[in-house]
């Protein structure tokens, strides 16, 4: 028996990308909850209204505070238990039918990662000049018109690499998604490890999966920041004409 199985490494990622599209949608929909959950946290939090500042300040403490393992257990058997309780509070008979465990997993991922990216975004809001949002207010416009028009297209350009990074994590938080019973790629690759005990094997497979999905998205990134990156007004410099890098006159 080999020590190490170098051909089973590849033969096994097909097996493993088949369920490669749930890890992705897992990814998707969380990110897409926790960014815009974090964005009204962001807000509260700088508008600093004085409850929902300390309640938006409580719980990005309290999620960042406790590991994603923890939160999707939390999930998993708190939100079935949030059920009863509210049936023994309300007097309902009410029996949700069976939720899949791809809720729970979203839920949890999302919760986390709004904490997060609340902070992403809240430090790309305040990096926007105040000039041009006291310009908005001097013409009329309400705050949600100035933070539609002005303040998030440019706050996106800012927050756009962290906000990458995040997602980034979110991927690879998404191969703990099996303690909610969703069977992703990691979920795949210890059932294929428990067939031939190839553990090893199994997960250099998923290892180099992850890390081309990585790959893919950087340059994903770095591509849409290129696209929504604002040119200079002013050019300081003509390289072309430039040899010695003296400034233009």
């Amino acid at each position: 028996m080999k020590l190490f199985d170098f051909g089973l490494v590849f033969s096994q990622i097909p097996k493993l990308l088949e369920y490669l599209p749930v890890t992705l949608e897992l990814a998707l929909v969380s990110m897409l909850a926790g960014t815009l959950l974090g964005l009204l946290l962001a807000i509260m939090r700088m508008k600093k209204v004085r409850v929902l500042s300390q309640i938006a300040g409580f719980y990005i403490s309290l999620v960042r505070g406790t590991p994603i393992l923890v939160q999707l257990y939390i999930a998993y058997f708190g939100i079935p238990m949030l059920i009863k309780w509210i049936n023994l509070k309300t007097g309902s008979n009410y029996v949700p039918a069976n939720i899949p465990g791809f809720v729970y997993a979203v839920t949890a991922l999302a919760i986390n990662q709004s904490a997060f990216d609340s902070e992403i975004i809240r430090a790309s809001l305040q990096s926007v000049d105040r000039g041009q949002i006291e310009a908005a207010s001097s013409i009329g416009m309400t705050y949600f018109q100035t933070l539609r028009r002005i303040i998030l297209p440019e706050a996106l350009t800012v927050a756009l690499p962290g906000l990458g990074n995040s997602f980034i994590g979110v991927i690879k938080g998404t191969s703990l998604a099996f303690t909610c019973a969703v069977v992703e790629i990691t979920a795949r690759g210890q059932i294929l490890a428990g067939r031939n005990y190839r553990y090893f094997e199994v997960y250099v497979s998923l290892a180099i999966i992850y890390w081309v999905i990585t790959i893919i998205i950087e340059q994903l990134i770095r591509l849409f920041e290129r696209k929504t990156r604002i040119p200079d007004q002013v050019e300081q410099y003509q390289p072309e004409n430039l040899k010695t890098g003296e400034a233009a006159v």
